[in-house]
């Protein structure tokens, strides 16, 4: 049965449902489908159960809602909404994927700093200057099994970009030892400030440019803290953005050995003040960051700088759930096509002003993804069964680190040398239709020959990622996958309108991300037009289909950073 028409009742007593249940209840295992035959190769799919605009909109509206308070993991409204969505995979008809169950059960932990006993402070020639929370800095910590962590009077060095790089030739830290040490590390990758091409990417960011590699790589280096300099350009958001998503309560994954090999603090700096530290230790931060850039640089000790830290924190130990369900293959059911979306997002925060609710909904971010693959799931459940099966993956974590994804990844409950090809969904901005589809680290793979074709005949382009430089290839839930080889497109929506041309869409992604990423502000809006996302989709549909009824195995293009990976997966055993 389809939304369409019907949708605000459907989405209404399935929340009824809801209410009635523990969020931890298990859905009962879908009936098995009857035996078909399989569809020659190259069969279209059966279109008559469609993707509409009033069911995106419906399902994006009841993800965003209140009651959910922002789809935090592991926490009982969060939960409820991971539950909600594995009840519409029942629904539409979608079996279990993970054995008899919907779930995917994700051990994490929930850690929140004590803001008012915690503290990041700079000796500055001899003089304490501490360094306030949100307003100077914001840090964390990833040491799980400790109530306190801390450090005192490490010598501070500054490290550049922070990479090692040896494919390259690039290490910042040659010929510096930071262990025990605080080190200081600029946004991006080195290229970027210089538009340099011949550096990494140019303005391009790459997996060494992400917070995530940064800290991962300081820790590697044994440094007791790591600080990145915030600059709004090179990380494509605001400080606001660090302070909404990094303050409040926090979510990792259970780690082996508590965090023990972990940084002791991670977190950043306001520009302001970190080139006061830097002119405090006789150096001139626009200066070092231009040599920062040019190879064979070198780490630099910050004379005249100590720095300590204390951190005071609660630590609890939570389960949240990826979230899949399959539509089962004829002939090749053990091989997949993915869809993936992430379910989480930030939560709320305790500290919002009075009269504000203080919900993160996450409406756009991604309530749009999620609602786009169940509608998909939707309309392809009720066809005839495809070849191979295709799975609808909804995974929690992302807004921590892709980590649910990433947990996915470590302990597939498919193999992923048989996940043919995926596509990712994250946050699709419903500005109406568009003459464009946005490919997110185009020039990766086969799957954009196969989506160009679907294009080309009503009229419509692939547009490359407008801002390369935001690194959002390796900012969204497909990048797991693709690190193990896996074939992943990551679609978005197009900013060309059709009503209002690319000015309306460079306007809308503007103001989406000032006024709403990672802020209480991304809310539902009845006004917003799903149009364009219902033709997407219906794209996006078709894709998956054409992969699930052939016997093709997309690959990644000659020279892509993945091939190699995905060449030896496929001829392992």
């Amino acid at each position: 049965m389809n939304l369409r028409g019907a949708a605000t009742g459907i989405l209404v007593g399935a929340t009824v449902f809801l209410a009635a249940c523990s969020p931890e209840t298990e859905v009962a295992q879908a009936p098995e489908p009857a035996t078909q035959v399989a569809p020659p190769i190259g069969a279209k799919l059966d279109t008559s159960i469609d993707i509409t605009a009033a069911d995106l909109s419906a399902r994006v509206k009841e993800l965003a809602d209140d009651k959910y308070e922002g789809r935090a993991p592991g926490t009982v409204a969060g939960e409820a909404s991971a539950q909600w969505i594995a009840d519409e995979m029942q629904r539409v008809g979608l079996a279990p994927a993970v054995g008899d169950s919907y779930f995917q059960p994700v051990e994490m932990v929930a850690q929140t700093v004590d803001e008012a006993t915690s503290s990041l402070s700079f000796n500055i020639n001899g003089v304490e200057t501490p360094f306030a929370m949100r307003k100077d800095a914001v840090f964390v910590t990833k040491r799980q099994n400790e109530s306190t962590v801390a450090y005192s009077d490490t010598d501070v060095v500054f490290v550049g970009y922070g990479v090692n790089a040896p494919e390259v030739g690039w290490n910042d830290y040659a010929g510096i030892d930071v262990k025990g040490k605080t080190v200081i590390i600029l946004v991006n990758d080195p290229g970027f400030a210089i538009n340099d091409e011949s550096l990494f990417k140019g303005a391009a960011m790459t997996y060494y440019g992400r917070w995530t590699y940064k800290f991962e790589e300081a820790s590697r280096q044994g440094a007791a803290g790591a600080l990145i300099v915030h600059e709004t350009v090179p990380a494509s958001y605001g400080w606001d953005v660090v302070e909404n998503s990094w303050t409040g309560e926090q979510a990792d994954l259970v780690r082996g050995d508590g965090g023990a090999d972990q940084s002791v603090l991670n977190g950043w700096i306001t520009l302001d003040r970190a080139e006061e530290l830097f002119t405090a230790a006789g150096l001139d931060f626009d200066a070092e960051k231009l040599a920062a850039n040019t190879r064979g640089f070198t780490a630099k000790p910050m004379p005249g700088l100590k720095s300590s830290a204390t951190i005071n924190q609660t630590v609890e130990r939570r389960q949240s759930r990826n979230v899949a369900g399959t539509i089962r293959g004829t002939y090749a059911p053990d091989e997949h096509v993915i869809f993936m979306a992430h379910w989480d997002h930030i939560g709320r925060n305790p500290t919002a002003m009075p009269g504000a609710d203080g919900i993160y909904n996450g409406a756009v971010d991604n309530a749009t993804g999620v609602s786009s693959i169940l509608e998909i799931a939707e309309a392809m459940a009720a066809a005839p069964a495809p070849r191979r099966s295709i799975t609808f993956i909804a995974v929690t974590l992302e807004e921590s680190g892709l980590l649910g994804s990433a947990y996915f990844a470590e302990n597939p409950f498919i193999p992923l040398q048989k996940i043919v090809a995926g596509v990712n969904i994250d946050a699709i901005n419903p500005i109406g239709r568009t003459r464009d589809v946005i490919v997110v680290g185009a020039g990766a793979s086969e799957l954009e020959d196969r989506l160009k074709a679907l294009l080309d005949p009503v009229g419509r382009v692939i547009r490359p990622d407008p801002e390369p430089e935001a690194g959002y290839f390796y900012r969204s839930d497909h990048v797991s996958l693709a690190k193990k080889g896996v074939p992943m497109l990551y679609l978005d929506g197009g900013i060309d309108a059709l009503d209002g041309g690319e000015a309306k869409g460079k306007a809308a992604s503007e103001a989406y991300r000032k006024l709403a990423y990672h802020g209480p502000s991304d809310e539902f809006r009845d006004s917003w037009d799903f149009s364009g996302m219902e033709e997407d989709m219906k794209v996006a549909r078709d894709l998956a289909a054409g992969i699930a009824n052939s016997a093709d195995w997309p690959t990644w293009y000659l020279g892509n950073e993945f091939k190699a990976i995905r060449d030896a997966s496929l001829a392992a055993p």
